[in-house]
Order: C-alpha cells, then sequence, then structure tokens
C-alpha cells in the first residue's frame, strides 16, 4: 500500500528528526567554572546566612557523581579594576580593594556611602573573593560569546542586589550585569531570567532603560520581605518601556503553581523577545526549608525551571545566587548540573567528604513540606495576564538600534543580625533604610537624550539620583 509506506516514512523521518534533535541536545558544550582552591573558604563571619562554604560542598558533589567527565572544567580568572569599572563606579572598586577588618575603623564614611556593615560585611579575602566569582561569570560570557560553549556554569555568581555604588543583600559586585554586558558586545538580545526568591534588583536597575536585556524575575514578596521591589507596574521606561518584567509572588508557592506561570510566560517572552542569549539566576533560597526563604518548592521542580529555559536551545550562563539551607543548595545545584549535563544521577549521595551533611537518610533529593499557598490560581492567572499583556505592547525581536542604561541605585538594606549559626526558618525580614528613588522616576518621559548608554563605551559616568544616604558625607 503506497500509502501506508508513505504514512511509515513520515513516521520514521519524525522519529529520526527528534532522535537527531535529543542527540544534538545531548551534545551541548557545557563549561563549569570553579576555584577549588579558595572558593568554599571564604567567611561572611559568625551568624550570617550567606556562607560560600556551600560551594565547596556543591563541587564535592559534583565529583563525587562524577559529572566533572561531562564538561569542560576551568579555574576563573580574577576580575580586574578596569572589567568591574564597566558597571561600577571608580571609588567604590577603590574602596573594596582597600579595605580590611583590620583598618575598617579608618572608612568610616565609606562604610556608610557604600551600605558596607552589617548584612554586607568586611571580611577577609573580601576583594578576591568579590573578583573570583565575578571573573567566573565574565568568563562564561566570554564563551559563550565565543563559541566554544553552549551552556556556561558559575555557582559562585548571580549576587543580584549589588548596585553600581552600593553593597547590598551580601552582594558587592554584581557579576551578572557585568556578565551581560559581555555578552551584548556579541549578541543583540540577552534575556535574563531570576528564579531566586528575592527580586533581582540590582540587574533590574542596570538595564531598567533598555530593549536590548530583558529581565524576568520571579519573587517573594509582602511586608517587609527584602529588597521590597519587583511589582507588576514596574514595567521599564524610556527604550525599556515593558523590558522589566516582575512576577510578584506570596509564601508557599509549590512546583505545580509555579509550573503554572513560568513556563507559560518564558514561553511568551521567547516568542516576543527572541533573544540570542539568556543568564538564569538560580537562587536556591526558593527551595523548601531554607532558613530565609519562604516557598515551598522541591529541588525538582526548581530544576524544571531550568530545564524549560534549556529546550530553547539558546546559548545559556547559569548563575547561583541565594541558597541559606546549605545542605540543600548543594544537593539543588548538583542535581541542575546533572539536568545541564544530561546525566541520570542517582538519588543516594556517594560517598565524599561533606557526607554528614546529608543525614541520616543521604539522599539527594528531600520532601517539601506541607505549608500552604497563599498564591490563588486567580491572583495567579491576573499577574500573568499582566505581563502578557505589556509583551504585547512589544515588537517582536527588537532592532539592533537598541541602546542600554545605567540607572542608579533604588534601596539600601538595614542591619541583619543573627544570634545563631543554626539552619533554622528565618524568612527574610531584613529592614530597609529610608527608601531610595528609582533613577527612572527622574526622567522626562519626553526627553529620551541623554537616558541611554552607548554600549561602546561601557564605563561612562552617571550622575546619580539624590539621596537621604548622602546627607553629610
Amino acid at each position: 500500500n503506497p500509502a501506508a509506506l508513505s504514512s511509515q516514512r513520515a513516521d520514521s523521518l519524525e522519529s529520526s528528526g527528534a532522535l537527531e534533535l535529543m542527540a544534538a541536545s545531548s551534545k551541548r558544550k557545557v563549561t563549569y567554572f570553579h576555584d577549588a582552591d579558595t572558593m568554599g573558604s571564604y567567611y561572611y563571619g559568625p551568624g550570617h546566612p550567606m556562607k560560600p562554604h556551600r560551594l565547596a560542598m556543591t563541587h564535592n558533589l559534583i565529583l563525587s557523581y562524577h559529572l566533572y567527565r561531562k564538561m569542560e572544567v576551568c579555574r576563573p580568572h580574577l576580575a580586574t579594576d578596569e572589567e568591574m569599572l564597566q558597571f561600577h563606579a571608580a571609588e567604590y572598586v577603590d574602596f573594596l580593594r582597600r579595605v580590611t577588618p583590620d583598618n575598617q575603623p579608618d572608612f568610616s564614611k565609606q562604610l556608610q556611602r557604600f551600605t558596607v556593615g552589617d548584612d554586607c560585611p568586611v571580611f577577609d579575602g573580601l576583594y578576591d573573593y568579590c573578583r573570583l566569582y565575578t571573573g567566573g561569570s565574565i568568563d562564561g560570557a566570554m564563551r559563550l560569546n565565543a563559541g566554544t560553549a553552549d551552556v556556561a556554569i558559575n555557582w559562585a555568581g548571580g549576587l543580584h542586589h549589588a548596585k553600581r555604588s552600593e553593597a547590598s543583600g551580601f552582594c558587592y559586585v554584581n557579576d551578572i550585569v557585568l556578565a551581560i554586558l559581555e555578552l551584548l558586545k556579541v549578541h543583540v538580545r540577552v534575556l535574563y531570567i531570576d528564579i531566586d526568591i528575592h527580586h533581582g534588583d540590582g540587574v533590574e536597575e542596570a538595564f531598567y532603560l533598555t530593549n536590548r536585556v530583558m529581565t524576568l524575575s520571579f519573587h517573594q514578596v509582602g511586608g517587609a520581605f527584602f529588597p521590597g521591589t519587583g511589582h507588576t507596574n514596574d514595567l521599564g521606561a524610556k527604550a525599556g518601556k515593558n523590558y522589566s518584567l516582575n512576577f510578584p509572588l506570596l509564601a508557599g508557592m509549590d512546583d505545580a503553581a509555579y509550573e503554572s506561570i513560568f513556563k507559560p510566560v518564558v514561553d511568551k517572552v521567547m516568542e516576543h523577545f527572541q533573544p540570542n542569549a539568556i543568564v538564569l539566576c538560580c537562587g536556591a533560597d526558593s527551595l523548601s526549608g531554607d532558613r530565609v526563604g519562604c516557598w515551598n518548592m522541591s529541588i525538582r521542580g526548581h530544576a524544571a525551571c531550568l530545564e524549560h529555559v534549556k529546550s530553547f536551545g539558546v546559548p545559556m550562563l547559569v548563575l547561583g545566587g541565594g541558597g541559606y539551607t546549605v545542605r540543600n543548595v548543594s544537593r539543588c545545584w548538583a542535581y541542575e548540573t546533572a539536568r545541564l549535563t544530561n546525566q541520570p544521577i542517582s538519588d543516594t549521595v556517594p560517598w565524599h567528604e561533606y557526607m554528614d551533611y546529608y543525614s541520616p537518610d543521604y539522599k539527594l533529593h528531600v520532601p517539601v513540606s506541607n505549608m500552604e499557598n497563599e498564591n490563588t490560581r486567580e491572583q495567579l492567572e491576573m499577574k500573568k495576564q499582566k505581563l502578557f499583556e505589556a509583551l504585547s505592547q512589544l515588537e517582536h525581536a527588537p532592532s539592533t538600534t537598541m541602546q542600554t542604561g545605567q540607572p542608579g541605585t533604588r534601596i539600601n538594606p538595614d542591619a541583619l543580625q543573627h544570634d545563631s549559626e543554626e539552619e533554622e526558618e528565618e524568612w527574610d525580614l531584613r529592614p530597609h533604610r529610608n527608601r531610595r528613588a528609582h533613577l527612572a522616576e527622574y526622567f522626562d518621559d519626553d526627553d529620551a537624550e541623554g537616558d541611554l548608554l552607548d554600549t561602546d563605551k561601557p564605563g561612562r559616568e552617571y550622575e546619580e539620583p539624590p539621596s537621604d544616604d548622602d546627607d553629610g558625607l
């Protein structure tokens, strides 16, 4: 029967095409950046929830699962002052280079000006710590630019709160902004997706005026939850109008609810924006049981977001971020490394140096809690439709005559003090100091001139908006 043979041939071709697609996906080149000698040894101080030790734990799991055999493993370079000055102010970078725990009292005015201290403390090796995690993100962007990697991983990166002249939310240098600026040298459009439980405020502000970078953040809001930004009405300004997208959420977010919004929103963004590269901040504080977060996502649910983004086949830079129950952070990022390399791994944690952290069950995956999800279907649908409305106002795949804006800062965190190092639930209620207005609030909508940054001159200085924090300095 010729018709039957034709149908069989079509089915065979379709099956063959699917296999070829799967094979191409499995052959994607993955590069992993980590400095095993130093990265896990930095210490924010007693009682501080940010523990770089989680990176050593993640790396040891990656080694124990033999995932390193499926990636190119590279030691990141130390970012130079010149590289950091592409975004950060010269006086701020100079301060980070010079301040130490011993001479800290000599920098009292700068500590206040740059909001360093308490939740962003001065600790031994601070400057090299910033250079190291930043260097890994820039290196990853350079690999994507050169086409020598399809996926670049830097779990040490993802410090999304840092501003041009301010430390904020445990973040000093914004490696994400610097990596995106590097990507913009080659790629016309870059999409930034943030699944950390905190709003990616530092990245949003840096690109608030541009249509070359779209920022998409899914995050917790409500009460005094840090940083208190990222509302649905914050959509960007001038050329960047509708290119800053925010999906604020309430406590108890679970896998099913997150999937119901994440996939359709990302699909719509990919359809309208058509990015040439994607940067994904995979903060693990959105997991159930995080000592700072208040969501109820599983490791598999968290990784499903990464896999969905990966499925588009766009060059992707994968970064870490928050995550404060360290044993779950390492579990999550090791599992996501396995998903990025298409390697199945056992739920039983293989024996390694940090085995005791995973007792008593020694399992990779941990159960979620029975906490209530405060997000209703109606609320989620309403917010999703608002983002769809913003996207509908965009031209598909904007032209190449785009510019990149670098606004100033929005929020200054106040002191965060912990009396115990025990990993207990501590929802992130860091109090805020006086709110610093978003730079876009000072713009005249009728005058776009001067509000845009020529991307060929990324080090250009910008005057920041007035701030009450500068009084008396």
